[in-house]
């Protein structure tokens, strides 16, 4: 897979800030990201290096969760995640209360969460659609976010202060449904990234690597297809969804083995509520394929 090449001041501040050994190697993500710019590399790896915290900010299906896998891989860091929903609450950050018996004697045992472990441990967190969590639940973490990095565990009551290397990614889609908007206290607690949709040599590329299909004349129409699509949804025409590169890269992969056209209803069409919006990228595949 080609690779960004960082400016030597970029590459020796990602170098003296790798995780140089670690318990948790089974957590150091892959790569595999290709950015559309260097400039988006390079700013992400300054600012984790600088013990910023980053917020990934782009369309679904454009590659947030990809990037911070390979941001995990690039420093050699351990990465725990939070995935967010309505449902997240302390215990889910944090950890729980369990019985346990030691000595056939009946205990109280505290399990860690993604945030105690990480702080602990000075690993990544990853806190993937952070807009979805009840307004109410985030603000216990603003401590873990601002320049204390520390935390009371509100189920132990131990004060937790975060290790060397510890540092915060999390990943937002703006304007989906069960979604609120970020307030500023929490906002500003974060150095905003956006991440757009991956498109021409460089999406060929990703095609050609992670996926089976390896007709370049095939993966060149697919290219084509995303870019419809996109400007599609930049014109209102259709949802973010359609244009999803996680989408396209399903169908590329079941092209391999598949007519195109099956494998983008199967992939991209069917995925879409609205019958226009599904006439409408069946129609740009009939263009194409």
């Amino acid at each position: 897979m080609n690779t960004i090449q960082l400016p030597e001041e970029v590459q020796k501040l990602l170098d003296n800030h790798k995780k140089t050994s670690s318990n948790h190697k089974e957590l150091i993500r892959s790569g595999g990201y290709l950015p559309p710019s260097e400039e988006l590399f390079i700013d992400a790896i300054v600012a984790l290096s600088m013990g910023k915290n980053i917020l990934l900010k782009g369309p679904t299906g454009s590659g947030k969760t990809k990037l911070a896998e390979t941001l995990s891989s690039l420093f050699e860091q351990p990465m725990y995640s939070v995935n967010c929903s309505v449902d997240l609450d302390a215990e889910s950050l944090m950890g729980f209360k369990t019985l346990a018996y030691e000595e056939e004697k009946q205990t109280i045992q505290f399990v860690p969460g993604p945030v105690t472990n990480a702080m602990k441990q000075g690993s990544f967190l990853y806190i993937d659609e952070i807009n979805m969590a009840k307004p109410e639940t985030l603000p216990l973490i603003n401590g873990v976010l601002d320049y204390r990095r520390t935390i009371t565990n509100p189920f132990t009551n131990e004060n937790i202060t975060a290790e060397e290397g510890f540092g915060v990614i999390a990943a937002i889609n703006e304007g989906y449904i069960g979604t609120v908007p970020l307030n500023e206290a929490l906002k500003n607690r974060f150095i905003v990234i956006d991440v757009p949709y991956i498109q021409g040599e460089q999406l060929e590329q990703l095609i050609s690597d992670m996926t089976n299909l390896n007709d370049k004349q095939l993966i060149t129409r697919f290219v084509t297809l995303s870019n419809d699509l996109i400007t599609a949804v930049s014109q209102g025409k259709l949802a973010e969804d359609a244009a999803s590169v996680r989408a396209l890269l399903d169908a590329c992969d079941l092209s391999a083995y598949l007519p195109p056209k099956r494998a983008i209803l199967r992939s991209i069409v069917d995925k879409l509520d609205e019958e226009r919006e599904k006439a409408f990228v069946e129609n740009l595949a009939d263009t194409l394929f």
